[in-house]
């Protein structure tokens, strides 16, 4: 199975309705005492498990190619898939919540659920199944372990 649209690209173009929103909308825009630092923050909290579970799949010699989820040679479980069965796209969703927070822009209300419920139905489900036909009853322990995002 190859999924169509790269999460990177969908990542991409949140960040640019989030920008889009700030700059087109500005009367939905906050300021706040320490909103750079609350971003970075996030930004940390997005490398820390992203950059984690990517090194993982390296190691463990896993495709990390999410357009082809049929190719996964090996479930990942330790690190930061402890925690959450996504934590690559967790990274991404923290990315997003950053320049949310930097930009102080309302739209992300609208616009970080959305990403969130694209990739879960157009991203996530499909790896699921993908993984559960690869690894069977493994994954599907895997599952009701581990929770889908955090």
């Amino acid at each position: 199975m190859q999924l169509k649209v790269p999460p990177v690209a969908v990542f991409l173009i949140a960040m640019l309705l989030l920008y889009a929103g700030a700059t087109v909308l500005p009367q939905f825009n906050l300021s706040f005492p320490g909103q750079a630092f609350i971003a970075m923050l996030f930004v940390v909290a997005a490398i820390l498990p992203g950059g984690q579970a990517v090194l993982a799949f390296v190691k463990n010699k896993t495709t990390v190619n999410p357009t082809t989820p049929d190719r996964a040679t090996t479930l990942v479980t330790d690190g930061f898939y402890r925690l959450s069965r996504n934590p690559m796209y967790l990274g991404l969703l923290c990315l997003l919540l950053a320049l949310a927070v930097f930009y102080g822009t309302l739209t992300a209300l609208i616009i970080v659920p959305a990403f969130i419920w694209y990739m879960t139905e157009f991203q996530i489900k499909p790896e699921e199944d993908a993984l559960r036909r690869i690894f069977g009853a493994d994954y599907s322990s895997y599952q009701k372990r581990v929770r889908r995002w955090i």
